[in-house]
């Protein structure tokens, strides 16, 4: 099959045409042939992953995802192209349903998102995240949604629906400074915190399901000093704390490698760096003063 050509990624005539702009993205649909993959390696506790969308606006320095970008332009410009799957919602109400069939009397097991946000912002104008949501209640999965965007909270509604859900919220460091330098086009870390108050407030333990929440540490980056403390107290509100290091350097392959924009950027960070596996194990230490809170390192971490 012809591979696709991406108007602004191709030197040929582009298949796929940009259809608008939303910030600095290129917006691109296309049709999809399947959207739950089989779960393996780092999340094989899952039967699927499912991705409503390919690229991710927030476009973080060490994001492993750049790997499966369609071509190597589009690898280069990870962050400013995002394909919707038009069709994701016709696709997983087919997938599910034949799945249960062969599968009378068990829950799908469902991780979205393994190498996309569900919550970037292009999900504010599209929903397709949502329309997703409502497809998957029928089905009664248990579901982890990843994400680092407080447009989540709008679909507290939905959320609240589902019995088996843990929500994991990336927050990889409790300095400003630091994510901007990372990651500057995510949301605050002040904004995530406060997305994750307003789920457990706004979600009546008699009205519906209060999920599962997870903070996900991951890849640790440095916070500086002062913000330590305050960031500790902050990792209260959840019920798990996923902790690792950045992925090795050394080995080249493909998902566990650390970029080379991140690799670049840590160099300003040689205090934490030149120390990593101390600095490590020094914050691993101190999440030992959160009470009834699971502290899990690597790929446990990401179970239900």
């Amino acid at each position: 099959m012809t591979k696709p050509q991406y108007e602004k990624y191709c030197e040929s005539t582009p298949t796929i045409l940009v259809k608008e702009t939303f910030g600095n993205a290129n917006i691109y649909s296309q049709n999809t042939q399947s959207l739950l993959t089989k779960a393996t390696g780092f999340i094989a506790a899952y039967d699927f992953t499912l991705n409503p969308y390919r690229g991710c606006q927030y476009g973080c320095s060490y994001c492993y995802a750049v790997a499966f970008s369609p071509n190597p332009k589009m690898r280069q410009d990870w962050g400013n192209w995002v394909i919707i799957k038009q069709n994701a919602v016709e696709v997983l109400e087919k997938e599910l349903n034949r799945w249960c069939q062969k599968n009378p009397g068990k829950f799908p097991k469902i991780y979205m998102s393994s190498v996309t946000d569900p919550y970037q912002p292009i999900e504010s104008k599209k929903q397709l995240t949502r329309r997703l949501l409502e497809v998957m209640l029928e089905y009664r999965p248990i579901l982890v949604i990843q994400t680092r965007s407080p447009i989540i909270t709008r679909d507290i509604d939905i959320l609240q629906r589902f019995k088996h859900l843990r929500i994991n919220m990336s927050i990889p460091t409790g300095s400003e400074v630091v994510r901007k330098d990372f990651e500057p086009r995510s949301p605050s870390i002040k904004a995530r915190f406060n997305a994750l108050t307003k789920i457990k407030k706004n979600i009546d333990p008699l009205k519906g399901y209060v999920p599962k929440i997870s903070i996900t540490v991951t890849p640790l980056l440095p916070t500086l000093p002062a913000d330590v403390t305050n960031f500790i107290n902050q990792l209260q509100i959840g019920d798990r704390i996923v902790i690792q290091e950045f992925h090795s350097s050394q080995n080249r392959l493909l998902v566990a490698t650390t970029r080379q924009e991140a690799l670049t950027i840590k160099q300003k960070y040689a205090w934490w760096y030149e120390n990593e596996k101390v600095n490590y194990l020094v914050f691993k230490d101190k999440l030992t003063s959160l009470k009834d809170i699971e502290i899990i390192e690597g790929k446990d971490g990401f179970t239900y």
